[in-house]
């Protein structure tokens, strides 16, 4: 135990000491932020004003579409240059939205569209449009039949939805409005109920449910997915190093594989969870910030957080990295060069990736029999079990289970990745093939 002790502190130091662990330690979540935020900003940025013809085949929409804009962003209507029709900006998440209402009841839809789509790519700058948007002419009569959005790209998603939200309310308000029904009435009795999402335990406590626990569970995967890449590779590397290093026959002459694989996998280990823990003590501080804001805002974050959660957020987290990483060591003690590892790593990153591809099936229904067995099932253990945990109330039998195999899976990976290194050592230049893999097993 004290060799084993002395290869982690010699892991764990050499790189805890560098200043460009420390640096990168304090930028790297500013620097994810950035790649996150800087993003959205460039894209909303990028979406800029969008003037857009609405023709109108009915002839009677006018007034609900500009009311319908204006609902949606505010008292922001202006008439329209050179004597158009009202405009509306919507800013936010449904872009800044110019409409020109152009009408073409008793008239050809076609031909009031023509002259109009010839304005997306002609015309002078100030009068080009970035879409038209057509209601057919017997919208009322046929709900069967389809509104049209023509623009230069295939892609421009928010215009195109915010305007057929906006021209299906006002249909509604039409149609309620021919059979009779008050104006003013009309929007209380299309005012949609807000949802709240409860999660019942079996001991009849109410949780909160809904978009927030999805969140969590993403979140809690991708936690484990970096930096299992970004120290399972440096764990990897370290081992083919070890490898090609010859010194390294004059080391297991004093100590034996297991000792020194146990403390080199478990220092770099170590050095992941440290600087985790530096992210979520910052991650803390920003969560304290925002639970203050949202507390002055009347939503009360706390409701979202359980005790039990967060432990079992910690037992898991670290059992996932450490299976991960261990994966990584194994994968290592095969191969003799990094370009090897590349075709070892490939097909070893897909398995391990399965709770990822799953994440839909496995949130939506945590008891079915494939969340259950694939939560038993070792390697994908911490993650599956965790999101049951998250959004559902699996069996204490369950969680027990799941934690011990997890940690005898550590067990065997550090024994089976010692026993592979051993014999991988007098194995020159020739990666061992399965078959080779499991006679070096049984009998180192």
């Amino acid at each position: 135990m004290s060799k084993t002790w002395a290869v982690f502190k010699r892991e764990y130091l050499q790189v805890v000491r560098k200043k460009s662990f420390l640096i990168m330690t304090v930028l790297t979540p500013f620097l994810l932020g950035g790649l996150m935020l800087v993003p959205s900003l460039l894209t909303m940025k990028g979406l800029g004003v969008k003037k857009v013809a609405i023709v109108d085949g009915t002839g009677g929409l006018e007034t609900a579409i500009a009311d319908g804009l204006a609902m949606r962003s505010g008292p922001l209507i202006a008439r329209g240059e050179r004597g158009e029709s009202p405009m509306s900006r919507q800013p936010g998440l449904s872009s800044l939205i110019q409409s020109e209402y152009v009408g073409a009841a008793g008239g050809n839809v076609d031909e009031t569209t023509k002259p109009l789509l010839d304005r997306l790519y002609s015309g002078e700058k100030e009068r080009r449009l970035d879409g038209v948007l057509v209601v057919p002419a017997r919208a009322f009569d046929d709900p069967k039949l389809p509104l049209t959005y023509y623009s230069r790209s295939a892609t421009d998603l928010i215009v195109e939805s915010t305007l057929g939200r906006v021209v299906n309310a006002a249909l509604q308000r039409q149609r309620l409005a021919a059979r009779g029904v008050a104006a003013s009435e009309v929007d209380s009795l299309l005012r949609d109920l807000p949802m709240r999402a409860v999660q019942l335990t079996k001991g009849g406590e109410q949780k909160p449910g809904g978009k927030m626990n999805f969140l969590v569970g993403i979140v809690f995967v991708i936690m484990i997915f970096v930096p299992m890449l970004a120290y399972g590779q440096e764990i990897l590397r370290g081992i083919i190093q070890e490898k090609t290093d010859r010194v390294v026959e004059i080391l297991i002459s004093s100590m034996t594989p297991m000792e020194l694989l146990s403390g080199k996998i478990l220092g770099m280990a170590a050095v992941g969870l440290t600087q985790i823990a530096v992210w979520m003590a910052m991650s803390a501080v920003l969560a304290v910030y925002g639970a203050a804001i949202a507390a002055a805002a009347g939503v009360n974050l706390g409701q979202f957080l359980r005790a039990d959660l967060a432990a079992w957020s910690v037992v898991f987290f670290i059992l996932g990295y450490l299976i991960n990483v261990c994966l990584y060591a194994v994968g290592g003690a095969i191969v003799n060069s990094e370009k090897e590892a590349q075709q070892v790593i490939g097909p070893l990153m897909i398995v391990m990736m399965v709770p990822w591809f799953l994440m839909s099936p496995i949130l939506m229904n945590p008891d079915s029999t494939l969340s259950t067995v694939l939560s038993l099932i070792p390697v994908y253990t911490p993650i599956t079990m965790f999101i049951r945990v998250l959004v559902s109330e699996p069996p204490f039998w369950q969680l027990a289970l799941s934690v011990a195999l997890g940690g005898a899976t550590v067990v065997v990976l550090l024994w089976a990745t010692a026993k592979i290194f051993r014999l991988g050592l007098l194995a020159y230049g020739k990666r061992p093939t399965i078959p080779e893999l499991w006679r070096w097993l049984k009998v180192a």
